[in-house]
């Protein structure tokens, strides 16, 4: 991919579009990284194993038979068909250690908008929890409010009750003794 292939405005985008969820992380695999700094998947492995000191598990690891056909199969046609080694997987810290070992001014530049991309998740993802939260405590007070109107109708339903008795009582036909100016 060169540089006049990718647009800015379609850069995010593509970044988005290349970050998987692997092991409840989100990481971007070495093929993807590799197109976006516009070299061979080979050359920047080989970079990570003259660095590997850089690259801990938790900042890069390498997928497993299942993971990696889990993945292919989310995608409708793969692009990793003639691969010997499963991909490596880049997580956020990983991306970053990576702009330290590949030094063109292009995988500079992209980083940077790697980095903007994976800041951007987190907020939206932080934003969402707000939200969700804000929602939960509505709930709870609706809940509440609700445990409160239907006691309010309770009370009522006995106050209703106890008024009609005391209809009927008044309604009802007097027995025993009458005298003659009440018939």
């Amino acid at each position: 991919m060169s540089e006049s292939n990718i647009k800015p405005l379609f850069l995010e985008e593509l970044i988005s579009s290349r970050i998987y969820l692997i092991r409840e992380k989100k990481v971007m695999l070495d093929e993807d990284l590799a197109e976006l700094y516009d070299v061979e998947t080979r050359r920047l492995n080989e970079q990570v194993k003259r660095n590997m000191v850089r690259f801990p598990l938790d900042f890069m690891f390498q997928l497993t038979k299942v993971e990696f056909g889990n993945l292919k199969s989310q995608s409708a046609t793969s692009r990793w068909g003639g691969r010997r080694k499963f991909p490596n997987a880049f997580s956020e810290q990983g991306v970053a250690m990576l702009s330290g070992v590949l030094h063109s001014e292009r995988a500079i530049k992209v980083n940077i908008q790697i980095m903007r991309v994976f800041t951007q998740m987190r907020e939206m993802l932080q934003t969402h929890k707000e939200i969700l939260k804000q929602l939960e405590q509505l709930e709870r007070k609706g809940l509440e409010q609700d445990d409160k109107i239907i006691l309010i109708f309770e009370y009522l339903k006995q106050l209703e009750q106890v008024k009609l008795h005391h209809i009927d009582l008044q309604n009802r036909k007097r027995v025993g003794f009458k005298r003659k100016d009440e018939s």
